[in-house]
């Protein structure tokens, strides 16, 4: 059913010539053709930029998640330095806790040898003064028993 007096398409219907409208019938074949081949190259143009756009989203996101994971990596060492400063500050306390309690037990013993030392000092001190009272008092009873034997012999 195609006519042999133009150029045709296996894929599109060709029109019966018809006298005076030959050459409209080309040109519209060759436009059709033009317009189908535009068509082609948009198609293809838009597929190229879908292709296109869809590697820089990847490439895009595929930097978005390197950047993420690095902030999130810097954001943790950030918090877990200072959980591990707080750490190693809290042995260190810890260790000067119980170095400081040793050194207050070793203070609370040589203040109770201190003590203990003062009152038996205290109670030597006490007993010397009993002591002299008790000298003074036989000194005393010696002059008296002396003055009264003094006194007797004199009579």
């Amino acid at each position: 059913m195609n006519s042999s007096s133009g150029p045709s398409r296996p894929d599109l219907p060709v029109a019966p010539n018809r006298g005076k409208f030959q050459s409209e019938t080309e040109g519209l074949t060759a436009e059709v053709g033009g317009l189908e081949a535009s068509l082609l190259q948009m198609v293809n143009d838009h597929h190229y930029a879908s292709l296109k756009l869809r590697e820089n989203s990847e490439k895009a996101k595929k930097d978005a998640i390197q950047k993420a994971v690095r902030v999130s990596d810097l954001l943790f060492d950030a918090v877990n330095g200072g959980v591990q400063d707080s750490f190693v500050n809290q042995k260190l306390i810890e260790l000067e806790i119980r170095a400081l309690a040793t050194t207050i037990a070793r203070f609370t013993k040589q203040t109770d040898q201190w003590l203990a030392a003062t009152h038996a000092l205290n109670t030597a001190v006490k007993e010397i003064g009993d002591f002299e009272n008790w000298i003074k008092t036989i000194d005393f009873d010696c002059k008296s028993i002396t003055t009264a034997i003094h006194n007797i012999y004199q009579d």
